[in-house]
């Protein structure tokens, strides 16, 4: 498979993936770029990977959600743009909020009533304060007796946190040394607080970490 550098009459399949990315008003598949140019649906996501590499020295970056990708700017970009732009940060998260977008977020998709017994306390408020906010979405329902909803993130919440897919999150390292204060945080999980590591992707380690070593029985 080859990508196609372009002719006298057409362009590159790299300018014409990048242009349709730039005017598109909401994350697309590959399949609907493929059929938009008329190409392998295999070229376009070869060109994706280009273009994901050409952009770690600009100021935009490729943002993947599932089989969707959409342009997005660079997350060290935010100050310069909303000065620009005349925004300004929106609220933070609270704890219980946090809790429960770590949660989805690596147990994704994931009920309600899985939240809730992670959690140990109602969680509807907290989810619906997260679907207003754009954060998690419906992804359908569980194949079970009352068909509960199923969880998921959303591009909102890549963007919120400054990644280009799920495969960003923090990796979840099972603890081996514990701290006397806090006995479900992993020795490495000290090491990144005290590194300085992002305080809301050091949130999310946290509780999934806890989570993790609740479902071991470990708590």
């Amino acid at each position: 498979m080859t990508i196609d550098n372009g002719t006298p009459s057409q362009p590159p399949l790299t300018a014409i993936v990048e242009s349709l990315l730039f005017v598109a008003d909401r994350p697309v598949s590959v399949k609907n770029l493929a059929e938009a140019i008329q190409c392998d649906a295999r070229d376009v996501e070869a060109t994706l990977e280009l273009l994901a590499q050409e952009y770690q020295c600009r100021g935009v970056r490729l943002q993947y959600q599932r089989d969707r990708v959409q342009l997005v700017t660079a997350p060290g970009m935010a100050p310069y743009v909303e000065r620009f732009l005349g925004l300004s940060l929106s609220g933070s998260l609270s704890t219980a909020a946090l809790e429960t977008l770590s949660i989805i977020a690596y147990r994704q998709p994931v009920t309600r009533p899985e939240i809730e017994a992670i959690r140990g306390v109602n969680s509807d408020g907290v989810l619906r304060t997260l679907m207003s906010k754009g954060l998690i979405e419906e992804l359908g329902r569980l194949a079970t007796v009352g068909h509960p909803i199923l969880f998921g993130t959303t591009f909102e919440f890549l963007q919120y946190f400054g990644l280009s897919s799920l495969d960003e999150l923090p990796m979840l390292e099972m603890p081996h040394l514990y701290r006397a204060s806090y006995p479900w945080c992993s020795e490495d999980m000290h090491e990144r607080l005290y590194c300085g590591l992002d305080v809301l992707h050091t949130e999310l380690l946290w509780y999934a970490e806890a989570e993790l070593l609740a479902k071991e029985g470990m708590l």
